[in-house]
């Protein structure tokens, strides 16, 4: 069997665009045999001596395998043999060790790299912290993301929410700033400002990429809806057809 999209170290996730869906290279889940843009993927990067970790920003060196399925799945596909099998079968039969925690390294690493997303924003001038600027900025048009912590309360939401909506004259739509999933001490943490809270991005393009992180760690947290999104883990994965993007 041809390694299913495993591949030495390539670009990592730590660019500055977001690819369209058709320039996006694509990998295939180990688990499902999916093919998706590999920015929706978690990359398991494989030690030289076997050791399988989370790679969330698809830097580390050496052989890794990819995975597109939510916590939930993992943890199955964990206890049930499934993730040992198909890196086994991945890697012709070569000693791996997986630990037992991976999904909660998976979790972690995929926080931190949505952190470590808002942390460059904020570095590059790109993301605005502040109540009242937020709010002025949104009344003016130039929002073009909004965020929440977690912890955040409704009432200082609501009205940066009703803000967004007037400046993108979006008034009765419901409309709403995101509720990530990270708390205003993490937020504080990735920004090393006090009491961060809400956020906002003006640029359009710093948004996508916000986005695309966000998007990926949502999708890993989300409980699985059985039946419409993945094959189920541990059948055969469907024919391999040409994949595009580059394929290593």
């Amino acid at each position: 069997m041809r390694n299913p999209h495993n591949e030495p170290l390539s670009e990592s996730f730590d660019d500055t665009t977001v690819r369209s869906a058709k320039s996006a290279p694509e990998r295939r889940c180990v688990l499902t045999g999916r093919t998706q843009p590999r920015e929706r993927l978690l990359r398991l990067a494989i030690g030289p001596e076997g050791q399988v970790l989370p790679d969330a920003h698809a830097k580390a060196p050496g052989r890794g395998a990819w995975i597109g399925v939510s916590r939930e799945e993992l943890e199955d596909a964990l206890s049930k043999g499934h993730l040992k099998g198909a890196l086994a079968r991945g890697f012709k039969g070569a000693s791996l060790s997986i630990p037992a925690d991976l999904p909660d390294l998976a979790e972690a690493a995929l926080r931190r790299a949505f952190a470590d997303r808002l942390g460059i924003e904020w570095r590059s001038g790109n993301l605005l912290a502040g109540s009242d600027r937020i709010a002025e900025q949104a009344r003016s048009g130039r929002v073009k993301w909004l965020g929440h912590a977690s912890d955040a309360g409704e009432d200082g939401s609501k009205r940066l929410d009703q803000a967004w909506r007037v400046g993108s004259d979006a008034e009765g739509s419901g409309k709403t700033g995101v509720r990530l999933p990270l708390d205003r001490a993490a937020l504080s943490v990735a920004l090393g400002r006090e009491n961060v809270v809400h956020l906002a991005l003006t640029d359009r393009a710093a948004a996508g990429r916000v986005e695309a992180q966000l998007a990926r760690l949502s999708r890993f947290l989300r409980p699985p809806v059985h039946g419409q999104e993945s094959p189920p883990i541990g059948a055969d994965p469907p024919p391999k057809g040409p994949v595009e993007g580059r394929v290593v």
